[in-house]
């Protein structure tokens, strides 16, 4: 796999490194700032490769806020291996140091190296689990009783073990597991109304405050869930499914069964993606705004806002954010329902309503100072209002788990499993409104 790993500030210049087998020259990284700028200067971001190969050494790199983790290798490796290892190191390195940047390289090298020796041998990753490395790998390393014939600090068993993302011993007095499906909406909604592109990106997140040694077995609700060819065609198919290294993949892949031992605490057992080409959505929370100028005086804005999911269903903290021109000033706002604030630094103005039954409607009417109109009509119109909302006990592709059987054989305990479903508003849910 990886021969080097090198941190590397935004210049190029070599931070802190590891040579893990010793076939590529020490000073090979010296090549990587000029090769970059020549990538960039070269090529398009349609054609961004995360790699560059130069006299026979890969330089497969990312790039986080003002760093670069760079991995080399002589051989023809799996690229996509070495990144998501060095995406993995930017995880347990942001874990334990909160930010990861070119201070906290310099501050922390010590506790670097030992984690890059512990997580990779001879260029192969073992240990990437951030719970099981700060049992033995901690920022207070000095404080570590030393090692003698009598006494010898030992990894945790969990190292070596085929379970490594958990440890042994961990009890507890009430055996529970909470489990959420959360997905998350992104839609492009043009003025009147349409969906012009949608996706749903789906996470199925577990809490385990189990005992032991637990096997849990998950079942959902559609035996074609995750596009198998044998599903029937109303089956919803899943894209880009990204599993938890709990989980047995082989078990799944066979018997379609998803079946894992939980690392303890909070974890994310999997991700998936529906496009809209599955589905014929509609808008969950339907938005109209107008906007009226009066010359050389302020500038209305009416805005209509509508439910249109089931009435038995509710909407919580629905967040309605309007642009308005820079320089607007002196806001009054009649809101039927609900809150409306000034936000002046973001040159917005944000409805709230905290309660959105199904199938209700209400407006909103908000009168703003302008000193000067002319030059900011269009500028008004082109930005798009984004909205903000979470609604409890609702998925929108329909997903239910049908059951969560947890069984420890050796504690044979009573558990108790709780599920709960959350659609909300993603990262992209916007209103065109021209």
């Amino acid at each position: 796999m990886a021969s080097q790993i090198h941190f590397l500030d935004i210049k190029g210049k070599s931070l802190l490194s590891r040579d893990y087998k010793g076939d590529i020259a020490s000073n090979a990284i010296e090549d990587f700032p000029l090769l970059l700028l020549d990538m960039e200067n070269n090529e398009d971001e349609s054609n961004y490769k995360p790699f560059i190969n130069y006299k026979g050494i890969n330089y497969v790199f990312i790039q986080h806020k003002n760093l670069y983790l760079c991995g080399l290798t002589s051989k023809n490796e799996n690229i996509m291996s070495i990144i998501i290892f060095l995406s993995k190191l930017i995880e347990v390195l942001t874990q334990y140091f909160k930010h990861l940047e070119e201070e906290s390289i310099r501050d922390n090298f010590v506790i670097i190296y030992e984690l890059l020796d512990e997580m990779m041998d001879y260029g192969i990753p073992q240990t990437t689990d951030t719970k099981i490395l700060k049992e033995y790998i901690t920022q207070n390393y000095y404080k570590l009783i030393k090692n003698t014939p009598s006494r010898i600090v030992q990894p945790p068993n969990a190292v070596t073990n085929s379970v490594s993302w958990r440890k042994d011993g961990i009890f507890y007095k009430k055996n529970e597991a909470f489990l959420d499906v959360i997905e998350s909406i992104n839609m492009l909604i043009n003025a009147n109304g349409q969906v012009l592109n949608s996706e749903i990106l789906g996470d199925v997140k577990i809490k385990s405050h189990l005992s032991g040694m637990p096997d849990l077995r998950l079942g959902l609700n559609d035996k074609g869930i995750f596009n198998n060819e044998e599903s029937n065609s109303k089956g919803i198919e899943m894209e880009d499914i990204k599993f938890h290294q709990c989980v047995r993949l082989s078990k799944f892949e066979n018997e379609r069964i998803i079946t894992f031992i939980p690392p303890d605490g909070e974890f994310t057992l999997m991700s998936y993606r529906l496009s809209s080409t599955q589905f014929l959505m509609k808008p969950l929370i339907a938005v109209n705004c107008k906007t009226k100028i009066h010359k050389h005086s302020r500038i209305e804005i009416l805005c209509s806002t509508k439910t249109q999911i089931k009435k038995k269903s509710t909407a919580n903290n629905v967040e309605i954010i309007i642009p308005i021109p820079d320089d607007a000033d002196t806001p009054k706002f009649f809101p039927e329902y609900g809150t409306v604030k000034w936000v002046p630094e973001k040159s917005c103005i944000i409805w709230k309503l905290k309660t959105f039954p199904g199938g209700k409607q209400y407006h909103m009417k908000a009168e703003l100072g302008l000193p000067a109109v002319d030059s900011t009509e269009d500028l008004i119109l082109k930005k798009p209002i984004k909205v903000n909302f979470q609604i409890p006990y609702f998925t929108t592709s329909g997903i239910q788990v049908r059951y969560l059987r947890i069984n420890e054989p050796k504690l044979q305990y009573q558990s108790y499993p709780w599920v709960r479903y959350i659609t909300q508003s993603g990262e992209d849910y916007t209103v065109r409104t021209k």
